[in-house]
């Protein structure tokens, strides 16, 4: 047991050591205020955490926390989950909602950008809240509907549309909702004729591997085809536990794709990425896609250049198997579709100079 498990659990009341493997209590104890934080770890040295945690809210899990060394100022995990007084300093050009979902959304919370697939937003909640999100906009609003006539409407849209033949499930996090809640929701997007694949986007098997059990992977199993998606962002994320948890869902014939975003301070070197993308292919998840870091509103400290991502990308291309490597791509508003970065046509570039404001400089 590292120090940091051993004095979360001295701090959770009423924890014992099998509490641990629990996905449950690790949900339940999120840690979700400074004050909480600080009574667990000691006084945290770092500006504004109460006035940027106000506008976009706490959430960590135990297990996720135990991961940081606190001895190290930019330690990545930590960047990624403590929030940072820059989340509140942004310029013109960031948006809350840089991928204009909101105006495509033919039905509240499902986004229909491109013809053969649609994205479901479930749900507003995630086990731990990455500070570099791009649903930062969703924190701390309430949903206006209720959960059952959310998915109906979405059933209805995708029903009626034949030409969806692929469903994402996202959010926040789907694996956040019971097993019962979840099936309910696999199967209903399942029982559509038209809809062939389904896929699952997930950091869960990051920030809480234990939601990942036997009873989760027989659920998961009974609506194949159907793919995972995960964001694994620097190397000290690929723990003992997250291998198992994707060794599990493997084991289930559910294949495991990472989707990581290029990070300033987190994974934008060379050896970092590097190292990330052959410990995913140890772990055997596949590196599928590197995201340029989207221009939303509290995110601007994350963005690195396109030019920087692109020089790392290459240097990485020349030592690395194409096993472990994924798509350096962004993604833009519209259904203009992800653009690879690596492969910078005219016709690419054109469409990059139509959103200038989302780099700055390519």
């Amino acid at each position: 047991m590292n120090n940091n498990k051993k004095t979360l659990l001295s701090h959770l009341k009423n924890a014992a050591t099998k509490d641990w493997q629990d996905w449950q209590w690790q949900f339940k104890n999120r840690i979700t205020s400074i004050a909480q934080l600080e009574q667990i770890i000691g006084k945290v040295p770092t500006p504004g955490l109460r006035a940027s945690s106000s506008v976009y809210p706490l959430a960590i899990t135990p297990y996720y926390l135990s991961l940081i060394n606190f001895n190290i100022k930019n330690d990545p995990i930590r960047t990624q989950c403590v929030p940072d007084i820059r989340e509140l300093s942004y310029s013109q050009g960031a948006l809350a909602d840089p991928l204009e979902e909101d105006a495509n959304m033919p039905v509240d919370k499902l986004v229909h950008r491109y013809p053969d697939r649609c994205l479901a937003i479930v749900t507003e909640i995630c086990a731990t809240y990455c500070r570099h999100c791009n649903r930062k906009r969703f924190w701390s609003t309430s949903p206006n509907i209720s959960f059952k006539t959310r998915l109906d409407k979405m059933i209805r849209y995708i029903s009626a549309t034949p030409k969806i033949r692929e469903v994402i499930i996202s959010g926040g996090d789907p694996l956040t909702f019971n097993d019962s809640a979840l099936e309910a929701i696999l199967a209903s997007f399942k029982a559509i004729p038209h809809v062939e694949i389904l896929r699952v986007g997930s950091r869960v098997p990051v920030v809480m591997p234990m939601r990942i059990t036997r009873d989760l992977c027989r659920i998961l199993k009974r609506h194949r085809p159907l793919w995972l998606n995960t964001q694994f962002n620097h190397p000290a994320e690929i723990t003992p536990e997250s291998a198992r948890a994707c060794e599990m869902l493997l084991a289930a014939g559910i294949p495991v794709s990472n989707q990581s975003v290029l990070l300033k301070g987190v994974n934008d070197t060379k050896d970092v990425m590097r190292n990330l993308l052959y410990g995913l292919q140890n772990i055997s998840v596949r590196p599928y896609y590197l995201f340029h870091c989207d221009p939303v509103k509290g995110c601007e400290h994350f963005r690195t250049s396109i030019e920087s991502g692109i020089i790392m990308m290459d240097g990485i291309r020349r030592q690395c198997s194409g096993l472990s490597l994924p798509q350096y791509v962004v993604d833009l508003p519209g259904n203009t579709s992800k653009i690879p970065l690596n492969v910078m046509s005219g016709a690419l570039k054109n469409d990059l100079k139509k959103h200038q404001h989302f780099f700055d400089k390519f």
